[in-house]
């Protein structure tokens, strides 16, 4: 009995795999996408392939005026995001897979530090792409400009040292000038 149930299932799968590739590939057999997926729909209706999807999050106050990776203060209210591989200065297009909504932000940090998750936004994209309840919402990255970060010309050390530069030599002048 197990024999002729397997000789059968293994008919069945024969004859399966020979009218599926018999079968021709057309046009709109390629738009055709199951299920309610939009990153799917988008991928077979001609869009480039995304180069991530997943959770993002943002961070805000906590955290701004703070040094970025790139060395420039951390601004809410500008339009950038921390990722942890893509190059500084990459443009990325972030779109909110539950209700369309779009944003170009600019790499300049590095991070999320939580595992799981592909990208922190600052607070002003996190709005304009209509994050909302707990933050952390399901996304779709997509290329706009790749960019060779380029360092500061000078470390942030000397310039930390340049401003206290001049108040020591300030002292130094009031000691050498004898008073009248």
């Amino acid at each position: 009995m197990r024999i002729r149930i397997a000789q059968a299932l293994v008919i069945v799968l024969a004859i399966a795999s020979l009218g599926a590739a018999r079968r021709p590939i057309s046009t709109g057999a390629m738009n055709y996408a199951p299920g309610p997926s939009k990153v799917a729909a988008a991928a077979l209706s001609g869009q480039p392939k995304p180069f991530q999807v997943g959770p993002a999050s943002w961070y805000g106050e906590d955290f701004h005026g703070r040094a970025t990776a790139s060395g420039e203060p951390y601004n809410m209210f500008d339009l950038t995001a921390a990722h942890l591989t893509l190059p500084l200065g990459t443009r990325v297009k972030v779109t909110n897979i539950r209700n369309g909504h779009s944003v170009i932000v600019r790499i300049n940090d590095r991070g999320p530090v939580v595992p799981g998750r592909i990208i922190d936004l600052s607070y002003r994209a996190a709005r304009t792409i209509d994050m909302r309840g707990t933050g952390v919402q399901r996304v779709r990255l997509d290329m706009v400009e790749l960019h060779k970060f380029e360092p500061r010309k000078q470390p942030r050390t000397q310039t930390v040292a340049m401003l206290r530069r001049p108040a020591f030599q300030h002292t130094t002048l009031q000691q050498s000038n004898p008073r009248p």
